[in-house]
């Protein structure tokens, strides 16, 4: 029987090559997107799930009321940790606490500034990082200990046993490699190529015991049996509790959430983490979902569209005895060979934009053919796509009467509406759908790209304060100024990109309870800060500490902060922190600028003197002189103050673009599909114009030998399609602007969906269905009539 529905099955595909190519072709690309939207799919759920004890590791997190809302972020004291571990022994196996940091490495006479962080010593029994080499319990018990990737092993060390060998830290202490961490796979949400012992940082910095400083991660190991939600209950006030006696009590709680959520759980609303990267996950399965089924349409849709050619063929067959689920299965084994050949194409499809497409993801995904469950999941999907597609036209097929069919009085129907139509609607919905979509996801960049920063980006960089560069600022901010290669240079707290710091309980003369809660972010400068950047001084003066010794408790607040404070007169304002003898004196106003997403209303800013601590030199370069000259010039001046390090510059316009990285990818993700969505749907639009001229040749002879132009042919045959892509375009015009109404919202600076996004996805439709239909249309037109009717 195997052996039968294969020969039968291969004659047909060989005897209707075009109909074969197109379903092929139609099926591969649907499955091949699938496949590639499915494996981003798989890395963004399977985030930091292979830890062995997943299922009892969690993050602390903090939740408190600013500005009137409830906000929750994941950075704690990092006193808290070791406080968790004391007084909750029975509850928790184990506490750690992780922060970044950026050091120089030196062996030999290699230099690498690379990404590591500090951890406690249970980190490596806590999660599940393969070691290549040494003992977890031991790797991170000494300060000078240090444990490095695979990878950062072979920048160091080539292919030299690297256990035992030293490592310059920051030009100041050698640190011996105690272990070699497998690789970080590119599902965690870790990012670090070393890690050092907690007991150094406090050794460099001395312990941090404030409770109010969250500025670290803190994860625990809870012991078998315990309740998260009986927990959380327990540690809930545990920050309350341990300022209550303090100048400024904290009303900060206390709550954990299962570390393997962190990654697609992350968007806080009312103090609570509701979504995230899982609404991307799940509207991506949605497209894969209907690019899928789409291509199965196409195959449907041809099928059903031959019945005329095989309703012999089905006759016959019953004639002679054939069941009605012999028939089915026939067409179903029909569909699944034509799914395995599509895999087969799907496959290669893959491997060839793989590389492309993670560039455009941003990860680096593969597909494991070692690995079993790949082949297992592939044989499912094949026979699901292959069911998906040849279920409806088995049993459309399978339901011929013989006796109509061998009488010749079996005709397919041209009702109004048909199933074939409704599939074909559904068809361009989607991909009209997307369409839409990919236009108003592109005009919200560029309107946002539009915004005025408020700040001046050309040639303005910025170099962190690594190694010598903050004990010999002066010298070189001297240097950069007298070369000429900069106009101007200001220290700073962060990059003008990034929000390092934020804090709140400050007060005011004519601050009302409650104002200790605004939520303030943290900037700091020494002096020319308005010149270097760029932004617009609304009253008052810039920062200087040279010229103004005092200014080391000055500050500048941007207009918002002015009004959120509800000050009239803000120059000599006098701000002070609650619990501390800290107080800046407001000496200017500057004009808002965007500090964090352009997409947001602008925050309230401090600008604070140089009591705040600095991490970063801003200087604008020379607009007068050749930027790689002046790049030379900079690069010479920060090795002769700092020969240890490698001199490292970043240009604030690159920063500022990636603020628009996501959206940027989301659009491009979205048109791509778009894009491969109507090509699919076009491949089957031109493959029932095909059949369709095929079965109406006799009609269109007739009219030619009647008299009607190529025109009104062609016309005729395009009609019906025009309007099945227009009802397409009614439907899903609304669909469309629901979902990206609710996609703005999210947004406080966005576009209006305006009526051009509409008219235009219409037109293109149109113009795009006609295209692909007018080539068979006027191959119809143009036939001679002589042909087509001289077996009447």
């Amino acid at each position: 029987m195997f052996k039968n529905y294969l020969k039968i099955a291969c004659r047909n595909l060989w005897r209707s090559k075009v109909f074969s190519t197109i379903n092929i072709a139609g099926l591969a690309i649907g499955m091949a997107s699938a496949v590639l939207i499915l494996l981003w799919i798989q890395n963004e759920i399977s985030h930091d799930k292979f830890h062995e004890k997943s299922d009892r590791l969690y993050t602390v997190n903090n939740r408190d009321k600013f500005n009137g809302e409830f906000w929750a972020w994941a950075t704690t004291p990092a006193v808290m940790a070791p406080v968790l571990k004391m007084n909750y022994a029975s509850d928790i196996e184990d506490a750690v606490r992780v922060t970044g940091n950026s050091f120089l490495l030196t062996v030999g006479d290699k230099r690498l500034n690379v990404q590591g962080s500090f951890a406690d010593t249970g980190f490596l029994n806590m999660f599940s990082f393969p070691l290549v080499k040494g003992n977890k319990a031991q790797a991170l018990k000494e300060n000078y200990n240090i444990v490095i990737t695979e990878k950062l092993a072979k920048k160091l060390f080539g292919n030299d046993e690297a256990v035992g060998k030293s490592i310059l830290i920051d030009s100041v202490d050698h640190f011996t490699v105690s272990a070699i961490l497998k690789d970080l796979p590119n599902n965690t949400i870790f990012n670090f190529e070393y890690l050092l012992p907690w007991s150094y940082r406090e050794k460099v910095n001395s312990p941090d015991l404030n409770w109010q400083n969250n500025s670290i991660q803190t994860y625990l190991l809870l012991k078998p049996g315990v309740s998260k939600e009986a927990f959380d209950q327990k540690i809930k006030n545990i920050t309350i509790d341990h300022t209550a006696n303090s100048g400024s009590p904290s009303t900060t709680q206390v709550f954990t959430q299962l570390f393997k959520e962190q990654w697609l759980y992350s968007k806080s609303e009312n103090g609570k983490y509701v979504g995230g990267r899982i609404e991307q996950v799940k509207q991506f399965a949605i497209i894969a979902s209907f690019i899928l089924l789409i291509a199965c349409i196409n195959f449907m849709n041809l099928s059903t569209a031959r019945s005329e050619k095989r309703a012999r063929e089905v006759g016959v067959r019953k004639v002679v005895g054939a069941q009605k689920s012999w028939l089915v299965m026939q067409f179903i084994f029909e569909s699944i060979l034509l799914a395995f050949l599509s895999a087969i194409l799907a496959l290669i499809i893959v491997e060839v934009s793989l590389p492309a497409f993670n560039d455009l993801v941003g990860k680096t995904l593969y597909i494991d053919f070692s690995n079993y469950i790949f082949w297992l999941t592939a044989v499912g999907f094949i026979l699901f796509t292959g069911v998906l597609a040849g279920s409806y036209p088995a049993f459309y097929l399978s339901s011929f009467q013989p006796v109509k069919v061998l009488k010749g009085t079996f005709k397919a129907a041209h009702a109004l509406v048909t199933p074939r139509k409704i599939l074909v609607v559904l068809q361009f919905s989607f991909a009209i759908a997307l369409i839409i979509c990919t236009i108003i996801v592109k005009h919200q960049i560029k309107y946002a790209q539009g915004r005025d920063s408020g700040y001046v980006k050309d040639k303005l960089l910025y170099t962190f304060l690594q190694g010598d560069n903050e004990k010999n600022y002066e010298l070189i901010r001297n240097e950069l100024l007298s070369s000429g290669a900069a106009v101007s240079v200001t220290k700073s707290m962060s990059p003008i990109t990034q929000r390092w710091s934020d804090g709140w309980g400050y007060t005011w003369d004519g601050s009302k309870p409650g104002d200790n809660k605004i939520d303030f972010i943290r900037f700091a400068s020494d002096a020319d800060f308005v010149k270097t950047m760029g932004v617009q001084l609304v009253e008052g003066r810039d920062i200087d500490i040279r010229k103004y010794p005092s200014d080391s408790n000055a500050v500048l607040l941007n207009e918002t902060a002015v009004n959120v404070m509800r000050l009239k007169n803000p120059i000599g304002t006098v701000i002070r922190e609650e619990g501390g003898s800290q107080h800046w004196n407001v000496i200017g106003v500057i004009k808002d600028f965007v500090f964090e997403s352009p997409y947001q209303k602008v925050q309230q800013l401090m600008v604070c003197g140089p009591s705040a601590w600095f991490n970063v030199i801003h200087y604008k370069l020379n607009a007068a002189m050749p930027t790689d000259k002046a790049l030379a010039l900079a690069k010479g001046i920060f090795e002769k103050y700092n020969p240890q390090y490698v001199y490292d510059y970043h240009f604030v316009d690159e920063g500022y673009a990636q603020k628009f990285s996501q959206e940027k990818r989301i659009g491009t993700l979205i048109g791509l599909f778009a894009g491969l969505t109507i090509f699919i749907s076009c491949l089957g639009l031109f493959g029932l114009a095909a059949y369709m001229a095929q079965n109406r040749i006799k009609e269109i002879g007739v009219r030619k030998v009647l008299g009607a132009s190529v025109t009104s042919i062609a016309s005729l045959l395009s009609k019906d399609f025009l309007k099945l892509v227009l009802i397409s375009f009614v439907i899903a015009s609304p669909i469309a602007w629901y979902f990206m109404n609710s996609w703005l919202q999210r947004y406080n600076y966005r576009i209006n969906i305006e009526w051009w996004v509409f008219a235009l996805t219409g037109l293109l439709s149109a113009l795009i269905a006609v295209i692909t239909v007018s080539y068979q249309a006027i191959k119809a037109a143009v036939a001679n009539p002589v042909k087509s009717l001289r077996s009447e």
